[in-house]
């Protein structure tokens, strides 16, 4: 079963959507989303294979949100669900698996989803493959990069701190950065690279800064000021 969430401002567009994907008996509906900042905690906490994403939302636009899901390494499928056929173009240019005109059609829809499954057969063999070499008690282990929360650098080593334990890697910062960068980590602070699927919360604080508060962590992750704006747009905010 292919795990999607549907992203579109009208309901009854998504009971619609919800309905005719139901009939194929080939997508659990995971989440929906009425807006971009939505379809972004659905996805976090959820995750999924697809999203059936409309463009024109209020707010941030659908192509706004593919053109941040691109800086994943792993984004879901994106099959665009639209009133307009005028935006084709541009979809194609953040990497949509396919675009749907509304009303969509059945057969058009089963197209879509041998598009999606190949789309996401693809990814699963390279994310089976990701792995970081760490030691942890005297032994040499591989950790997969979408269980590592974030990475502090401290001294002249690197701590890969996952839900359950903490890893140690001789290896620098700024080499896991350059890495890990493609799998959609990101470099908040000089002392710090964070995995943005696991960003859960984020809170302003004095001076122009930010905290994240990270899923399964207690302890929050300042961002320094020059990567605010940056962040910002990674995370779709």
């Amino acid at each position: 079963m292919i795990k999607a969430i549907i992203v579109d401002d009208e309901a009854p567009s998504r009971s619609e959507l919800r309905f005719l994907l139901d009939e194929t008996r080939q997508v659990e509906i995971v989440a929906e989303a009425a807006n971009v900042r939505e379809a972004i905690e659905r996805l976090k906490e959820k995750g999924a294979d697809a999203m059936f994403l409309d463009i024109n939302m209020p707010g941030a636009s659908g192509l706004q949100l593919a053109e941040a899901l691109n800086r994943l390494k792993y984004p879901p499928a994106i099959v665009f669900v639209t009133a307009y056929s005028e935006h084709a173009a541009k979809a194609f240019d953040v990497n949509a698996v396919d675009y749907l005109v509304k009303p969509v059609e059945t057969d058009r829809l089963q197209q879509a989803l041998t598009k999606v499954r190949h789309y996401v057969s693809a990814f699963s063999k390279d994310q089976q493959a990701e792995r970081i070499p760490v030691e942890k008690s005297g032994k040499k282990l591989l950790v997969s990069t979408d269980k590592i929360h974030y990475i502090m650098a401290k001294d002249d080593y690197s701590y890969l701190h996952t839900e359950m334990d903490r890893y140690l890697s001789t290896v620098s910062l700024a080499q896991l950065e350059t890495r890990l960068e493609p799998c959609g980590f990101f470099r908040v602070h000089r002392r710090y690279l964070v995995n943005l699927a696991c960003v859960e919360e984020v809170t302003p604080v004095s001076g122009g800064t930010l905290l994240l508060t990270l899923s399964g962590e207690e302890e929050s992750i300042p961002v320094s000021r020059r990567r605010v704006a940056s962040l910002k747009k990674a995370l779709g905010l």
